[in-house]
């Protein structure tokens, strides 16, 4: 097993590591030991940062040993990047790419643990990331994206059309080098936002009370972005053991598409529960996911004992 609860960590650390020439700002959390640990590597869903509850769950893997990496993709968060606000599937990928290289320079960290975790939208990010990189160990993905279109189409198909619209208003307008047009991420029913269902605004609000310059809204061009990522896809290919947390009533990341990628894994524990896709940030459902996570953490990459 890892460590007791009872050791205390350190005080996380703000630090910063470069992107494609630009700096993303993370917390770097550290075991109370001077022994070289495992390392995980985490960052949010769509528009979403490290302070969005991220830390509740990066605060009990390291007090059970682990180290932990907390980021802010550019354009978002305390990260640099301008126009604010992009969210671009292939700079995301880039930045987990750089924050993998950031974690595995670092010393007193076994540069050949490196654990992936990811959430919502970077569940699917981590289940791409791990696909390319043999050297990832184990991979959390937490109510994980798999597909875009399953995805666009538990929107209704007003929302849809209005998206689409802007999306391509907004690709017109980046072309002719003008502001970006901004969608609501989270929105009331029938509202033009990328999630409109009936728990997606009340749970988006329940988990920004740590975080108080959140922005509820991205650049339009990437409703277009969306339909064409299938992370779930590369499943086969994945040679680390993955642990997927599925919510069975998602209205984000629709379960029953998930756990069809899921099941392709060729190394894979599948949790199911009864909880929505912003549930499992707090509360009770919180303590019931991290606690299976910990246990695959503490059986597929243990910490060793000092």
């Amino acid at each position: 097993m890892g460590k007791s609860l009872n050791n205390v960590p350190q005080a996380p650390l703000d630090v910063q590591f470069n992107s494609n020439g630009m700096k993303c700002s993370a917390y770097l959390y550290r075991p109370a030991t001077e022994a070289t640990t495992p390392i995980i590597v985490m960052a949010h869903g769509l528009g979403g940062t490290r302070r969005m509850r991220l830390t509740a769950f990066a605060e009990r893997f390291v007090a059970e040993g682990y180290a932990c990496l907390v980021f802010d993709y550019r354009y978002f968060g305390d990260s640099e990047g301008q126009p604010r606000q992009l969210l671009d599937i292939k700079s995301q990928l880039e930045d987990w790419k750089a924050a993998i290289a950031y974690a595995r320079s670092l010393p007193n960290v076994d540069r050949n643990k490196i654990i992936l975790w990811g959430s919502s939208f970077s569940g699917g990010h981590v289940l791409a990331t791990a696909a390319q990189n043999a050297h990832i160990c184990a991979v959390v993905s937490q109510c994980p994206f798999t597909d875009g279109l399953s995805s666009s189409l538990a929107m209704s198909p007003i929302t849809s059309a209005k998206l689409t619209a802007l999306a391509v208003r907004d690709h017109i307008g980046a072309a002719l080098n003008k502001d970006p047009l901004m969608v609501k991420l989270a929105g009331l029913e029938h509202e033009t936002a990328l999630m409109t269902a009936s728990d997606a605004y009340s749970g988006i609000m329940s988990i920004i009370k740590d975080e108080p310059n959140y922005k509820n809204y991205v650049a339009a061009r990437f409703a277009l972005d969306i339909i064409r990522y299938y992370p779930g896809r590369k499943t086969p290919k994945i040679k680390a053991p993955v642990l997927f947390c599925i919510c069975e009533t998602d209205t984000v990341a629709p379960a029953k598409v998930t756990l069809r990628h899921a099941k392709r894994t060729p190394h894979k524990e599948i949790k199911t529960y009864s909880y929505g896709h912003f549930d499992i940030y707090t509360g009770q459902a919180f303590e019931h996911v991290v606690k299976d996570q910990i246990d695959f953490l503490n059986r597929t990459v243990p910490v060793a004992q000092a």
